[in-house]
Parts: C-alpha cells; structure tokens; sequence
C-alpha cells in the first residue's frame, strides 16, 4: 500500500462521496475511483457499498479508516522530524483576528505535543484579507474563515458557525428572537474596505451591497454599531460588549471556518499541521 492511495482512501470514507473526495484531493474523479478499487484488490475485502444513494463503510473499510489515519499522522510525523533535523522546522501561520477560538487553543496544545521540535510563527490580521497574508507570501498556512477566492489554493473546511446580527441593545430589532436579511435592508451595515476580496465582503454584507462605515477590524466593527447605531453580522458565540446584542438571522448561512494553504506545497510541516488542525476541530 502506498501513503497515497491511503491517503485517496481517507478521503472518500471522510467524505463518503466520491466527487468531494475528488475535489477535496484536486484530482478528477475517475482516477481515484481506481485507485480504491486497486486498494480493494491488494486487501481482498470490500471498503465501500456503493449505491445510488450513496457511500458507506463497510465493516473492513472502518478499520483501514482508522489504521490509515494513525499511519499517515506518523508519516507526517516523520517528515516533520526529519524537516526539524535539516533545520527547517519553522512554521508560519496566519490568524483572522480570531485567537479567542477554543479550537485555536486546542490546536496549538495539540500541536507542541506532537511537534514540540517545531517553532510556529502566528500573524494575526484584520479583517481585510481573509487568507492572512497566504496571497502575499507572508505565512504558510492560514486559519481563517471563507468565503473568499480559493484559485491556487487548497482549503479544508473545520467548522461552521451560525451568525446573527450585531445591534445596539436598544435597538428595536434587538428585542427580536431572529430576524432575517430583509429586516435589515434598509439600515446601514459596517463594511470593508475598497479591495477586499469580493466573495469575503458579500457574504459578510448578506449578498447585497451595503453602505455604512468602513472597518478593519472586530473592535471596529463594534464601535461602528455603538456609535453609529449601524449594523453588521457577527458570530452568536461571541459575547458582546455592554451596549450591544446579537439576534440570530435565519436565512444566513453559516461561517465557514477554514485551513487553507498553497495548492501542491510540498513543505511536510505544513501538511502535519493540517493533519493535527483536523484532529483538533474534531475531523
């Protein structure tokens, strides 16, 4: 067996359909249907029922899922080793103005057990370039939140967080269990600055085009709508400050929390600290 096909492998019992899979691993899905099934002739057991309506696996298919990933987390363990030893074991990542997450937290505990030879680098920014710097060669890798313009780049989604809208407490929508993106069309939303990737400012500005103040960052965005009374979107777990409230908004999609890196990087500590960023948001 080789680490790729069991990596080709992790990846359709992940995601449990084979066009995702394929898409996930940036290859056509032809190719890696034969692999698995050149996987299932060197094991002699069937992996996957395949049906019309869907993917599933079998009892067998469960246990290389779970041997193979413990064998490619070692794999990555090692070239990460070896990286450390030729002294090459830096690593740069780029926060979204998000520290506070839990998930970054476990992560990076997760990652100094694992890696404790490694030396990660954080550059944290605002909210204009939600690929942290990655475009600009600035950082390694990004953990960030979509939608923006994924060309050139590979993306792994982690979580996803429901949003709501950000109002002053004495707001008359404030009062409100939910609203939706019509009660706020009329109002004024915080928006980004000219330049910012166009897919990130319209998913933030609720697929319309707002006016309002233009900010940069989460503190910014607070005070636009306690002085100004404007209105944006935030997550619902996001405490906020005194004066403020968040009411959850129905016909938003969640926000996607993502890593992302440059498509075909063949650095090995950055395809571990993939690997262990999957492990800790939990898969």
């Amino acid at each position: 067996m080789e680490l790729r096909t069991l990596r080709y492998f992790v990846a359709v019992a992940e995601e449990l359909h084979f066009g995702r899979a394929a898409a996930r691993l940036h290859m056509s899905q032809p190719p890696l249907s034969r692999a698995i099934k050149q996987l299932e002739s060197e094991l002699g057991a069937v992996l996957l029922d395949r049906s019309p309506s869907g993917v599933s696996l079998t009892a067998a298919g469960a246990v290389l899922l779970d041997e193979a990933r413990g064998l490619l987390d070692r794999a990555d363990r090692v070239r990460a080793r070896v990286a450390g030893a030729a002294g090459a074991a830096t690593l740069t990542v780029g926060l979204l103005g998000d520290s506070a997450d839990p998930g970054v937290r476990r992560l990076a505990d997760l990652h100094r057990r694992r890696h404790p030879h490694v030396e990660v680098r954080v550059r944290e920014t605002d909210l204009t370039d939600p690929t942290c710097g990655l475009r600009a060669g600035l950082v390694d890798v990004a953990l960030t939140r979509g939608p923006f313009d994924e060309t050139g780049l590979a993306v792994h989604e982690l979580r996803a967080d429901p949003v709501g809208a950000l109002l002053r407490a004495d707001d008359p929508l404030a009062r409100r269990d939910s609203l939706e993106l019509a009660d706020l069309a009329e109002r004024r939303w915080f928006v980004f600055p000219e330049g910012t990737d166009p897919l990130w400012q319209s998913y933030w500005n609720g697929g319309e085009p707002r006016e309002g103040p233009v900010v940069r960052a989460v503190q910014e965005c607070r005070q636009a709508v306690l002085w100004n009374g404007t209105i944006g979107m935030t997550l619902l777990d996001h405490e906020p400050p005194a004066g403020l409230t968040v009411v959850p908004v129905a016909d938003m999609p969640p926000s996607r929390v993502v890593a992302a890196w440059h498509e075909g990087d063949a650095n090995p500590l950055i395809r571990s600290f993939v690997r262990v960023t999957i492990d800790a948001y939990g898969g």
